[in-house]
C-alpha cells in the first residue's frame, strides 16, 4: 500500500471536543507531521489539541490551552512526528478546543498508511 500525504483543515474549531483526524479504517498507522492553529479574530484565545486513545483509555493533550495572540499562529509540532494507530476496530482520533467560538482553525498534515 503506498504512503500518502494528506492535509485535514477544520475551520471555526468548537469550545468542545471537535475532530481534527481520525485513522481510518484501511490504515494500521497514520504520522502526524505538522499541526498549526491559526486565531482568526480579534483578541487572544487558548487552544488545546489531544490524542483520543484507540484503547479508550490513555487520551493524552499533544498541548493544552497554548496561548494564540490576535491574528497570529501556533506550529504545534515543532518537528517532531506523531503516530497514531488504528487496531482494525477502534482508531485514534485527534481532536481539538477553542477557548471561543468561530476564532480558531487548525489544519493537520498526515502521512497515511505506513
Amino acid at each position: 500500500m503506498a504512503n500518502d500525504f494528506k492535509r485535514f483543515c477544520v475551520p471555526d474549531v468548537a469550545t468542545s471536543n471537535t475532530t481534527l483526524y481520525t485513522v481510518p479504517g484501511s490504515s494500521k498507522e497514520s504520522i502526524v507531521i505538522g499541526i498549526t492553529m491559526a486565531n482568526k479574530s480579534n483578541s487572544g484565545i487558548t487552544g488545546s489539541i489531544f490524542i483520543d486513545n484507540e484503547d479508550g483509555t490513555n487520551d493524552v493533550f499533544i498541548v493544552k490551552d497554548a496561548s494564540i495572540p490576535a491574528g497570529s499562529s501556533l506550529e504545534v509540532m515543532s518537528g517532531n512526528k506523531l503516530v497514531l494507530q488504528n487496531d482494525g476496530s477502534n482508531a485514534d482520533v485527534l481532536e481539538g478546543i477553542a477557548s471561543a467560538t468561530s476564532s480558531l482553525d487548525i489544519t493537520v498534515s498526515v502521512l497515511e498508511d505506513v
